[in-house]
């Protein structure tokens, strides 16, 4: 797994958490932490794709010797 996309679910499972507890605690705040959920879930997926298209293309262009 790319470390980029490693980052991204961290900062995911961390703003759902804390949204959780913003929504828990009454604070309308929260909706900011589903933002962020939101955009970190979609970095994590943009960074997981772009590096299987780019192990496949190394796949398919074959060893370079």
């Amino acid at each position: 797994m790319p470390r980029l996309a490693l980052y991204a679910l961290v900062v995911c499972a961390l703003a759902v958490v804390a949204a959780v507890l913003s929504f828990a605690q009454g604070s309308w705040l929260g909706v900011v932490w589903v933002l962020l959920a939101g955009l970190s879930s979609n970095m994590a997926w943009f960074y997981l794709r772009r590096a299987k298209l780019q192990r496949d293309a190394a796949a398919a262009a074959g060893p370079t010797n």
